[in-house]
């Protein structure tokens, strides 16, 4: 059914290793990969850009972004925001989604690889990111943003953020049960942090205007597996028409005619996810226009200039298409990880409670 809605050779395997391609060729040779040629690169960006070259075959360049990342990881398992090949450009802050996005490109490639060394090699490091992300949630639920240069928390919350890290708990459980090092410590936090994205929406953006103009903060908890079944789409349905507009995709801001390709992209795994394939595969069919003749995309179109802006091409943006596209054609066996959880025998009581929480009546 999905291809009916797709333009012929949109899923061909000759368009993913193009695309695939603009990926690899911008990978730097210490395994690092820019958002493009002379500019920086940010962890969670270069994680998304790596699972895009595990989907499209080039795993010896996937396990090399991989192993980079646990070259430079600091020592309480966090990463700074900002680097130039292995040399950090901010050292004011870490991430807490940075750290813990790890374990879903490790989990992600596994997957795909079944490389069980490779597996084994990157568990302590995609614990500790997991870890440094933990160890900053509070009562409530949610987890702090960021942490500053000493070692301190900032007292607010994203959506998004924590969405990211909720997603990241599952694959972090799923590679402690595969290895036998079962990490039952994580269990509460993942229950407490979603109950927050649930039902708290109080205990975000607390310190700073509210992010909810932005999209992501719409669809991600879809997305990340935090509100599933009916709840799912009609969380999705209820702003559809504030963020989407056929023809041009989703809206990276309400209030802004700029339709992004990766909020796009991500949109679609989280559609499927809620079971409108349909409208998932629409969308997919709309990013052809955004696509360069070197298989790269653009950032974005902003529709009022009728212009591709910024002018820029990033590979974690590529790595969003391919990650869209695994998920609407099944390329691979981790084609399901964004749009059907499959928690661990430890997250099962946990996953019940989600699909009662989301059910009607």
């Amino acid at each position: 059914m999905t291809t009916l809605f797709l333009p012929v050779g949109q899923l061909s395997r000759q368009t993913i290793l193009h695309t695939a391609r603009c990926i690899a060729d911008t990978q730097l040779p210490s395994g690092a990969i820019p958002w493009f040629d002379g500019h920086l690169l940010d962890p969670w960006d270069h994680v998304e850009a790596a699972m895009g070259l595990s989907i499209a075959g080039f795993q010896v360049q996937a396990a090399k972004a991989y192993r980079y990342l646990a070259r430079i990881q600091e020592a309480d398992g966090g990463f700074w925001p900002a680097y130039a090949d292995t040399v950090p450009l901010d050292r004011t802050r870490k991430e807490t989604h940075h750290s813990a996005y790890l374990a879903t490109g490790v989990w992600h490639h596994y997957l795909i690889t079944a490389d069980r060394m490779f597996l084994e090699e990157m568990w302590p490091h995609a614990g500790a990111g997991l870890d440094f992300a933990c160890e900053r949630q509070t009562p409530h639920g949610e987890i702090a943003w960021t942490v500053n240069d000493r070692g301190h928390a900032y007292p607010d919350a994203l959506v998004t953020g924590c969405s990211s890290i909720y997603k990241s708990l599952e694959c972090g459980c799923q590679i402690s049960q595969e290895l036998g090092d079962e990490r039952a410590d994580w269990i509460p936090v993942r229950r407490n942090l979603g109950r927050a994205i649930r039902n708290s929406p109080h205990r975000f953006d607390r310190t700073w205007a509210s992010k909810a103009r932005y999209s992501m903060d719409w669809f991600y908890p879809v997305l990340c597996g935090v509100i599933t079944g009916p709840r799912a789409s009609r969380r999705l349905l209820e702003r559809w028409e504030e963020f989407v507009l056929p023809g041009l995709g989703c809206r990276c801001v309400s209030d802004e005619p700029w339709f992004t390709v990766a909020e796009t992209c991500e949109l679609i795994m989280a559609l499927t996810a809620a079971g409108h394939r349909g409208k998932a595969a629409s969308l997919f069919a709309d990013l052809h226009r955004a696509r360069h003749r070197d298989g790269s995309f653009w950032t974005g179109y902003q529709s009022e200039l009728d212009i591709f802006w910024p002018r820029e091409r990033p590979t974690w943006t590529a790595g969003a298409v391919l990650l869209a596209a695994d998920a609407l054609a099944g390329l691979t066996p981790a084609a399901h990880l964004f749009t059907s959880a499959a928690p661990c025998r430890a997250l099962i009581p946990e996953a019940r409670e989600v699909f009662a929480a989301d059910s009607p009546g």
